[in-house]
């Protein structure tokens, strides 16, 4: 084994793959990788560009010419977008839905696969989402399948944008069919490695979850 691992953490929207990612990253020292990153980068791209979100062609075209780099910096992870900081620009509802949308386009997930390999190849890092232990590092070090209940995910993703009354109907459907889409593309669907351990965290807080997870990197570690 590599003296820095490679670390994959999955799941659903809501699991708590992010904050979990994120600290345990934090705690190792290592390098924190959201990939999904890269899918709300095209998904913004696709936007700006009028690229109709209807046309796969148009969409793997689109992945296959742009640069996409996931940097850290002040302690927080930067999407360089053909070298442009584009961070705080892709984290809204609606690219969240073209990121989702492009993301089942197999001629967009390839290039995003390879790009996150190249990432990651080295070691010392802790990547999070929907296929790393599946697809991206089918020999990762540590694999983590998180999951919870998809009204407790629902919940939760309300509470993290402050979303309250009417536009949290919105915002839940659209978790739903993102849900939907990520569990039946063909393209990598969204789903458990054999040999990852799925941590449920319905019923856990979020300290609860992490020290579950400190516990088998610690476990990793010692061997």
């Amino acid at each position: 084994m590599a003296s820095k691992l490679i670390i994959a953490i999955d799941g659903p929207v809501g699991s708590g793959k992010s904050t979990v990612a994120r600290r345990v990253a934090e705690l190792l020292g290592y390098t924190h990788l959201d990939s999904g990153a890269m899918y709300r980068a095209v998904g913004w791209k696709a936007l700006c560009e009028h690229v109709p979100l209807d046309s796969p062609e148009q969409l793997a075209a689109l992945a296959s010419r742009v640069r996409i780099d996931l940097v850290a910096h002040d302690g927080k992870q930067h999407v360089i977008l053909d070298g442009e900081d584009i961070t705080d620009k892709i984290r809204s509802t609606e690219v969240s839905h073209a990121a989702s949308v492009a993301a089942v386009v197999p001629g967009v997930r390839h290039p995003m696969v390879a790009e996150q390999r190249r990432a990651g190849e080295q070691g010392g890092v802790v990547m999070e989402g929907r296929d790393i232990g599946s697809v991206v590092f089918p020999h990762a070090d540590l694999k983590i399948f998180l999951d919870a209940d998809p009204v407790v995910r629902e919940q939760r993703r309300m509470t993290q944008q402050k979303i309250k009354g009417e536009v949290a109907a919105s915002v839940a459907a659209d978790l739903r069919e993102r849900d939907l889409r990520d569990r039946t593309r063909a393209a990598s669907p969204l789903k458990a490695a054999e040999d990852a351990v799925v941590i449920n965290s319905t019923a856990l807080s979020e300290d609860e979850v992490l020290a579950r997870v400190e516990g088998l990197v610690a476990e990793k570690l010692s061997h």
